[in-house]
């Protein structure tokens, strides 16, 4: 009882100090990768590609800068909670697509049905869709926490080679992760690919979503500095050193 009393005091304090910009943009981006995974841009036999890298990209971002200023624990936390998030959401558009109701979109003379319930089928998505996207975000977002904050150590330096090449290499492993799981859970089973097209597309997936993090990182740097320089989060991080304390000195 008291652990818990104790991770729910911890994790008011973290949201209460991580910034609410940081916090809005991962959620919605979360939200917004698994809703635009429904488009298609690249379907080729070694290579696939949806809309949701317009956003997936930002969300690994966001987990690193939070690992480099809070710690794995809380970029975890902020992992867990946006998931949570876009399950309720998942819910919410499953509920909204059976309310009766006709699109803006479909009012085309003689394919207002069609275009009606096609717009509901993307909102609604399928079962396995969610659980899918949902097991592989939670596997890799863990996991790139979790290597970023590692290869952090092992690097130990403070500067921009030492930060990208942690956050390069954490983003590649776990986005290889993220679309392997799927492949494998979701379009191995229901799309018939074969085990090939799913290793290679998530492979050269991984590597297109890598180079929107190449091109990004200068800025992820640039906030992780100014939120030490101004101490931002300095509430949680004290929090975090005086539980350890105590823990020390209670052994």
């Amino acid at each position: 009882m008291t652990k818990i009393k104790s991770f729910c005091t911890e994790t008011k304090i973290l949201f209460r100090s991580i910034p609410a910009l940081i916090v809005a943009l991962f959620v919605t981006s979360v939200v917004a990768m698994n809703l635009l995974a429904n488009k298609s841009i690249v379907n080729l036999s070694w290579l696939a590609l949806d809309c949701g890298i317009l956003f997936s990209w930002l969300v690994f971002l966001l987990m690193d800068i939070t690992t480099k200023r809070f710690g794995v624990r809380a970029a975890n936390i902020v992992s867990v909670a946006a998931l949570l998030i876009n399950l309720f959401f998942s819910l919410f558009f499953v509920a909204m697509s059976y309310i009766p109701g006709v699109w803006s979109q479909s009012y085309v003379e003689g394919s207002e049905s069609i275009i009606n319930y096609a717009l509901d089928g993307t909102f609604r998505s399928a079962w396995y869709v969610i659980l899918g996207s949902s097991t592989a975000f939670l596997a890799s977002a863990l996991t790139n926490n979790f290597l970023n904050a590692f290869f952090g150590k092992l690097l130990k330096n403070k500067g921009f080679m030492a930060f990208s090449v942690s956050c390069y290499a954490s983003t590649i492993i776990a986005q290889f992760l993220d679309n392997i799981l799927f492949a494998f859970i979701v379009s191995y089973h229901f799309f018939g690919w074969t085990p090939l097209q799913c290793v290679m597309c998530a492979l050269t997936g991984a590597v297109a979503e890598l180079l929107f993090e190449v091109v990004f990182s200068p800025l992820g740097y640039r906030v992780v500095r100014n939120m030490e320089k101004e101490q931002v989060g300095k509430a949680y991080l004290d929090y975090l050193s005086e539980q350890k304390a105590k823990g020390e000195a209670e052994v």
